[in-house]
């Protein structure tokens, strides 16, 4: 088990794990990803462990169903059950290609595919539907 400065998202049972440093966007594009339709796993901290050849996320108890939207103070939100990881996203790099080449980032010994930030409109749209359909090769 480990636990990973990271906000977490799931959609169509597959999970988004969003990391960077703090005020990078986390909790926002999380937010975003919520209005569209995703649930939120965790927010700031999530709890990972290996099962099998997955990875397994899911809130601490103590921050469980609350997300933090900057100036407007902690939300409620219905919490996902725990949610295999399906990709990591970091914040902290920008994507510089359009078609960018496959990425991927190892957590507890299983490699993870990896996009980088992307400050277009249709990032958090582009997202779930990877989650849904996956990525073409």
């Amino acid at each position: 088990m480990q636990i990973l400065h990271a906000t977490t998202v799931a959609h169509a049972g597959r999970a988004a794990i969003l990391i960077g440093a703090s005020g990078r966007g986390k909790s926002a594009l999380a937010l975003e990803l919520m209005a569209l339709g995703a649930q939120l796993v965790a927010d700031d901290r999530t709890v990972l462990r290996r099962a099998g050849g997955q990875i397994i996320t899911e809130a601490p108890d103590a921050i469980r169903g609350r997300i933090e939207a900057r100036f407007v103070g902690i939300l409620h939100a219905e919490p996902a059950p725990a949610t295999a990881a399906a990709l990591i996203i970091d914040l902290d790099r920008t994507e510089t290609e359009r078609l960018p080449p496959h990425r991927s980032k190892n957590l507890l010994g299983i490699a993870l595919p990896l996009l980088h930030n992307s400050e277009t409109r249709h990032f958090p749209a582009a997202i779930l539907q990877y989650l849904v359909a996956g990525r073409s090769d």
